[in-house]
């Protein structure tokens, strides 16, 4: 069963003026690719080179002392440089950089279509992407890694991607059929019979899209019939409400159900389960260090996005500042002031080759 998709769009609003021209900008972007075919004429590109002697970072505000630390050693190295953050948002952050205003992305996920096809509207070729993090093991809004959760009583210990495809989306796409009982995932006695009830965040959140593009192959076709979606409630001084801690405190008295939530508040009634991408295993749990590696399918990496034409150089500046954080020193210092994860070593190489 299917329902139409809902598009959300996050009005995150910076304290400078520019900062709201690149929003509304990207608004207006955004309404003009709505509207016109494929083939509509492509605007004046912005200038894409940043001023003299200055680095334009923006995107998420989770990022601030990181990006701070940073900032503080490269201008050890590169005293005639100067770092310029607007970390107001990662929705701003993407205006900003295709409409000429970035040039540094730092976001905590993967640009949207919308955000990707608006860049290539613009300028007629995608951004660049560099992964330059590894996303939060349970800390709120840097980029946590999802779990997969029953409750304490059931037996079940593990699944594949395929099964959670399965479970929670309304047209599978990996080749298992729908999963609708417990009893389909192996359980036996008086559990064979139950239905599966479902428990996430909304599809449309951040997280929820998180988990359809690596769970479901992006399909908004979910289980809606058994699904309970849940937004991240009105932030309040000194609360600690979560989307995350209330999907749990559902699943903790129901017998029955499965939970996507980060780890922030595990409450004892229920049990994370251990993931594997592929039938046979192997199975990983969440940990710092499968985060890291890559073992574990549902950790989240954050990744910088700049404008580099085709066959062009990439700004020195630019290159010079995310070798640094790419570099020994830089994947250091992430963590220290924040709950953020540096890349494995072997990931690395592989960055730094986008930047040649």
């Amino acid at each position: 069963m299917s329902r139409p998709a809902i598009e959300c769009a996050a009005r995150i609003g910076g304290s400078r003026s520019h900062a709201g021209t690149a929003w509304r900008t990207g608004v207006v972007i955004a309404l003009m690719l709505a509207s016109q075919p494929g083939g509509a004429a492509p605007i004046e590109p912005p200038p894409h080179r940043p001023p003299a002697g200055v680095v334009r970072i923006w995107g998420t505000a989770q990022a601030q002392s990181q990006v701070q630390a940073w900032a503080a050693d490269f201008a050890g190295l590169h005293p005639s440089l100067r770092i310029d953050t607007h970390l107001t948002g990662s929705d701003v952050g993407m205006a900003g950089l295709y409409t000429g205003q970035a040039d540094i992305v730092l976001i905590g996920r993967e640009a949207t279509d919308s955000e990707i096809k608006a860049f290539e509207w613009v300028f007629r070729y995608r951004p660049t992407r560099i992964e330059v993090m590894t996303g939060s093991l349970a800390t709120p809004g840097q980029s946590p890694a999802l779990g997969v959760f029953v409750h304490r009583d059931n037996p079940l210990a593990r699944l594949t991607l395929a099964q959670l495809d399965a479970v929670f989306g309304g047209e599978p796409r990996r080749a298992v059929p729908a999963i609708r009982t417990w009893g389909q995932l192996g359980l036996r006695g008086a559990w064979a019979q139950r239905p599966i009830r479902l428990y996430a965040p909304a599809a449309e959140s951040g997280s929820g899209r998180f988990f359809r593009q690596v769970a479901l192959g992006a399909s908004t076709k979910m289980h809606w019939d058994a699904l309970t979606e849940f937004a991240e409630p009105v932030h309040r001084a000194g609360s600690a409400d979560s989307a995350g801690r209330r999907i749990l405190a559902a699943l903790a008295a129901d017998r029955g159900g499965i939970a996507i939530a980060d780890l922030g508040t595990v409450p004892a009634a229920v049990k994370p389960l251990a993931l594997a991408t592929a039938a046979g295993g192997p199975y990983h749990r969440v940990t710092h260090a499968h985060l890291i590696a890559g073992r574990y399918p549902l950790g989240r990496r954050v990744y910088a996005y700049v404008n580099r034409p085709p066959g062009a150089p990439l700004d020195a500046g630019v290159a010079a500042f995310l070798r640094h954080i790419l570099g020994p020193s830089g994947q250091r210092r992430i963590g220290a002031a924040n709950g953020y994860l540096p890349l494995a070593a072997s990931r690395i190489p592989t960055q730094l080759q986008s930047l040649e």
